[in-house]
């Protein structure tokens, strides 16, 4: 365990345990992309600032939260030397991958080109990040 975390009870609010942790993407709009992946994921928006929007998925302690970057540069998939790459990626597991697919492109994500799986799905949300659905 990390030093200086609290140790939790395992039956506390999430909010309030002390041990609550998350990602962070990058976007120039976070509202946007905020909205994106809590109807992709049926999360909740439980702060919504002009830089900041936070989205908890009623259980756990994980959050995943878009914070304003004005300068934001989507990574390109798969890299290309010289060019910005991906820092970091959601992997999303799915029961039905292409109805998960459908749904994405729905909301506002694409098909990536490139596809180095047959059972996962490399998607680019609306900001550019590549996150996977895999079945």
């Amino acid at each position: 365990m990390l030093r200086g975390r609290a140790t939790p009870d395992p039956s506390a609010d999430p909010a309030k345990r002390g041990d609550y942790w998350g990602v962070v993407l990058g976007a120039p709009e976070p509202q946007v992309l905020g909205t994106f992946y809590a109807e992709m994921l049926g999360w909740e928006i439980r702060g919504n600032e002009p830089n900041w929007v936070t989205l908890y998925p009623g259980e756990g302690v994980a959050y995943l939260a878009i914070q304003r970057e004005p300068h934001y540069v989507p990574p390109v998939w798969p890299e290309v030397p010289g060019r910005q790459q991906m820092m970091s990626h959601l992997d999303i597991e799915v029961q039905d991958l292409q109805a998960a697919v459908e749904h994405a492109v729905e909301l506002g994500a694409v098909v990536a080109d490139f596809q180095p799986q047959d059972n996962v799905r490399v998607m680019l949300d609306p900001a550019g990040h590549p996150f996977c659905l895999y079945s």
